[in-house]
């Protein structure tokens, strides 16, 4: 049986979120919610019903070392926000080292050079390597 994920790269600003495709191979970027802006708990539910599956995968960010951070922390409470709000959620946790610069490098050697033109898509195209990452491990 296939399933569908929603991945979430989780920042204090900003939540990059990505999609698998109904066959669960292959993650696509799908938007970036501003936490200071949106309900992100009500937006991820939302993006949820919207793509027909309970199942997240999330980024916890981990020192070079393997180490976790409060940042780590923070995430986890995020996490527990969400489970305490959303019924029925599985979510898997990534070691998310790494992705945030990989998309900023990705983004850069597409073109993207200015702050402000990466800002608003790094984070949607980090989840997409966290789920990536999750699918490509499940195979």
């Amino acid at each position: 049986m296939y399933k569908k994920y929603i991945s979430l790269d989780v920042g204090d600003v900003r939540i990059g979120v990505a999609r698998s495709d109904l066959l669960g191979i292959v993650a696509t970027p799908l938007e970036v919610i501003n936490r200071k802006k949106v309900k992100s708990v009500k937006r991820i539910e939302e993006l949820l019903k919207e793509n027909n599956t309970k199942s997240l995968v999330v980024g916890i960010p981990k020192s070079l070392d393997g180490t976790e951070k409060r940042q780590a922390e923070k995430v986890r409470e995020y996490i527990e926000k969400l489970n305490n709000n959303i019924e029925g959620l599985e979510i898997f946790e990534v070691d998310e080292r790494l992705t945030t610069v990989s998309a900023d490098r990705m983004l850069t050697d597409g073109g993207k050079k200015g702050a402000l033109e990466k800002r608003k898509v790094v984070d949607k195209i980090a989840a997409a390597i966290i789920l990536q990452t999750f699918l490509d491990s499940k195979r």
